[in-house]
């Protein structure tokens, strides 16, 4: 873990991770609490002292509770509020090993892929400035090929050149006027020919037994690499020759061993891992058939959640110290099913309640990403004012929860059904009939009439995620 990255957990303590996860997640204290006591404990690892800090194992938590309740939308954040790699994996994807699909260690990869992206897009931001210069550079050359200067010339003296300056000199101050062109946009629409790098990636195949996804991705790769690489002339706008070339610009100054070694540090000490549906893998008896492959799956993640070292195409990560959050509904198996050695190795039992009425009410109006937020700034950008009264989103919290209890629950899901059939006919509506400056104001009278049918038809099939 980097000095900064320690600091940045320094700065967040139980209650405040508690407090940033309310803005956006209502309801379920006693989850929230759990997982702000792990990200708080990863920072308290590090700073114990040296010999301790490879016995201090993460507490890693099991999440039960309905779907549509907030697990996965709480470890989403959390990951987002320490800056973590995170990356969310389904157990019942996972088939156990001898047998073709995808296996376990393909979600530390993949957790390993997105520490590669996030410490890139690190690295590429504190090179953005020098990056910005290369590709004017590239632009200039473009639109103005540099004349051979003769010994001893500056560019500083540009300003003070004599009538009888020579072509290298006259060359450089049209340069310098052009160079201020491209960074105030004036020749954004002009366009240029520019060599853009062409990624070889050939198409193979592979004879002989299956192979999986993964394997093939990483095959390919090895053999791109292997290739040299190609360039390609491209006439594109100044504009867009500028997103093109600061990818690459930035590419050439960042030294790639070093974001590697990074990635798998952050991966290994911040790394958090959410398995969904852990309970479609627990096994309901030890007989045969089916159930087998479930035990199975269920042993191949032992090894990797106890802390295990897996090969990665960036180097070896040790699993030792990821948090991993489990998560399930478990309607029809119960915890106690999974295989006694899984259960050991998650020691937080956390059970979501299921959402009320007055949650969904919350939900509608207390979250910064609300779903009338969302569609608010959706009709801003028609020039459409929308706004809901109390008494609307208390009739569409009542309709969400009635349909919940009367035909499937999927929590809070099911607001963006009831939300979306609700406003279909104006989103239809604008801008051809409800023009820019308009104000919809939604009333529980509205939500009455539009969502009736909605309610009275117990059926549903089209409505049901």
């Amino acid at each position: 873990m980097t000095p900064g990255e320690a600091k940045s957990l320094e700065a967040l303590t139980p209650r405040q991770i508690v407090a940033e996860l309310d803005k956006y997640i209502i309801g379920q204290h006693e989850a929230k609490k759990n997982v702000a006591i792990a990200l708080r404990n990863r920072w308290r690892r590090m700073n114990a002292v040296a010999e301790m800090q490879r016995e201090i194992m993460p507490n890693n938590i099991l999440m039960i509770g309905p779907t549509g309740c907030g697990k996965t939308e709480i470890a989403r954040r959390l990951a987002q509020l320490a800056d973590a790699p995170f990356t969310k994996v389904e157990a019942s994807k996972f088939t156990e090993v001898g047998y073709v699909g995808r296996d376990v260690e393909s979600m530390v990869r993949d957790l390993v892929e997105q520490a590669i992206h996030m410490v890139r897009a690190a690295k590429k931001e504190s090179v953005k400035e020098r990056a910005a210069q290369s590709v004017e550079e590239v632009i200039l050359d473009a639109l103005i090929p540099p004349v051979k200067q003769p010994a001893g010339f500056h560019s500083s003296s540009v300003s003070t050149l004599p009538e009888n300056a020579s072509d290298a000199e006259l060359n450089e101050r049209t340069r310098e006027r052009f160079r201020e062109k491209i960074r105030t946009g004036e020749l954004d629409s002009r366009k240029i020919e520019i060599d853009v790098q062409q990624s070889a990636s050939p198409n193979i195949g592979v004879m002989g037994g299956p192979i999986d996804e993964s394997s093939m991705m990483n095959i390919q790769e090895m053999l791109s690499g292997m290739m040299p690489k190609q360039r390609k002339k491209r006439k594109v706008t100044i504009g867009e020759a500028k997103r093109i070339l600061i990818d690459e610009e930035a590419a050439k100054l960042i030294d790639m061993d070093e974001v590697k070694e990074e990635a798998i540090r952050k991966a290994e000490n911040l790394g958090i891992i959410f398995i969904d549906e852990i309970d479609k893998v627990a096994a309901k008896s030890g007989g045969s058939g089916p159930d087998v492959s479930r035990e199975g799956v269920q042993r191949d993640l032992l090894p990797i959640v106890e802390g295990s070292t897996v090969n990665t195409k960036y180097g070896v990560i040790h699993t030792d110290h990821i948090l991993f959050i489990a998560a399930g509904a478990f309607h029809v198996s119960k915890p106690s099913d999974l295989i006694p050695e899984l259960q050991g190795r998650f020691p937080i039992r956390v059970e979501l309640q299921p959402l009320t009425k007055s949650d969904f009410v919350r939900i509608l109006k207390e979250p910064r990403n609300a779903l009338t937020r969302q569609y608010e700034a959706m009709l801003q950008a028609e020039s459409v004012s929308l706004s809901f009264n109390e008494e609307a989103l208390d009739a569409l919290a009542e309709v969400a929860f009635q349909l919940n209890t009367e035909v499937e629950n999927i929590g809070a899901r099911r607001l963006q059904t009831v939300v979306s059939q609700l406003l279909n006919d104006v989103l239809f509506d604008i801008p051809d009939q409800i023009g820019p400056n308009a104000q919809v104001v939604v009333t529980k009278e509205l939500v009455e009439q539009r969502l009736s049918g909605l309610v009275q038809n117990r059926d549903l099939s089209q409505y049901i995620l």
